[in-house]
């Protein structure tokens, strides 16, 4: 057709092998983060990345509405670049200073930022296995060095592991994931009283556990916590996360932050979020039941499920031949997604490969998962 742009053709294989030999020989060997499965389509029932099931509160659209405006003249402007009114908004949360606080663009920026504080080969980063999988890629994209601790079945904190690892930064998720077993302050006081680094407390999950570790904070400056507004605030699509530490720290990580790391209606949205905690208390509490109903239902059913203090549960399912296994719960996880139910499954490590990670849905959600759950049972 006469006027039609024509594009360049797709580059040859031997075109991309030349172009990927430019760069950085640790990032050409990189393998990148996998998130969870993301449809497009509807129809399917969503419990694999442990979004909240319901919907944010009401006062966030009505700030973003706001902030939109008519004629959208917000939108033009770049957004404050260190955050600073969401900063005090989380600081008075938390009982701290604005000092304490650095906001990135969802808690994975955060995460990234002390990688490039406190990261090299020389001084490593230290997590566990298993916990979240970003860790080891934000180490191989930083060309770092990696101290890395397995945990056995039980999970419990292996600290004297973690205290002689001699890594530079320690990253910890708790509650833990993805088998959602959370870690006492004690605990957590214990490694802080001995380790020589930084500890990053990952608390991704903190509003569905009995405890966090933000009191700790006073007493231990080399201390870091890392949140987010994804999970307890339905937030996941916004962005935004953030750390908690001494000054000296937040000093660090404003140094190596991108500018304008998040975005005004981000900002907005955020802040309104923290202006509804009687809302959100009461999501957090229905999901904590949901939760705990199902972990209970299961145990009942002889499957060993671990007590989450997140909004996921982890589970190794029994098939009707009463068989464990990785190709017991490879065999759920085919049937789940055959019938359009999404849930996670970790097969490259001995301890999850037998279980399935489901987070908690809503009512209606649970019971299309328990009742495809039971359909596989009869069909194994």
């Amino acid at each position: 057709m006469a006027g039609r742009l024509r594009f360049a053709p797709i580059l040859t294989h031997l075109d991309s092998d030349a172009l990927q030999s430019l760069a950085l020989p640790h990032v050409a060997k990189l393998h990148a983060y996998t998130p969870g499965l993301q449809p497009t389509e509807p129809g399917w029932t969503k419990l694999n990345t442990n979004e909240c099931p319901y919907a944010p509160s009401p006062k966030v659209s009505v700030a973003l509405s706001k902030e939109i405006g008519g004629q959208g003249e917000a939108l033009r402007r770049y957004p404050n670049p260190k955050s600073q009114s969401l900063r005090q908004k989380i600081a008075e949360h938390h009982q701290l200073a604005p000092e304490n606080v650095c906001v990135g663009n969802g808690s994975d920026d955060i995460l990234n930022l002390l990688m490039r504080c406190f990261c090299t080969r020389a001084q490593s980063a230290g997590f566990t296995l298993p916990s979240y999988s970003l860790y080891p890629v934000l180490v191989g994209v930083q060309d770092g060095a990696a101290s890395v601790i397995d945990f056995d079945r039980s999970m419990r904190l292996p600290l004297e592991k973690v205290v002689d690892s001699n890594a530079r930064i320690f990253f910890l998720t708790s509650p833990n994931a993805p088998t959602g077993v959370g870690f006492s302050n004690e605990e957590i006081g214990k490694i802080l009283n001995r380790f020589s680094g930084i500890l990053v407390v990952d608390e991704a999950y903190a509003p569905f556990a009995r405890m966090n570790a933000v009191s700790l904070m006073a007493k231990y400056p080399r201390l870091v916590i890392v949140r987010t507004f994804s999970k307890a605030y339905a937030l996941a699509a916004i962005r935004v996360g953030y750390a908690l530490a001494h000054p000296d720290i937040i000093a660090l990580l404003d140094r190596v932050r991108d500018s304008y790391n998040v975005s005004r209606l981000s900002q907005v949205a955020a802040m309104a979020a923290l202006d509804d905690q009687s809302y959100y208390g009461k999501v957090v509490r229905r999901i904590c039941s949901t939760r705990d109903a199902y972990i209970a239902r299961w145990r009942e059913s002889g499957w060993f499920t671990y007590q989450s203090e997140a909004n996921f549960i982890f589970t190794e399912p029994r098939d009707f031949r009463d068989t464990v296994g990785a190709e017991v719960a490879k065999s759920a996880y085919d049937f789940l997604s055959a019938h359009r139910v999404l849930v996670r499954y970790f097969p490259s490590h001995a301890l999850t490969a037998s279980f399935l990670r489901i987070s908690v849905g809503t009512d209606e959600e649970m019971v299309i998962l328990q009742n495809t759950l039971e359909a596989w049972l009869k069909h194994a």
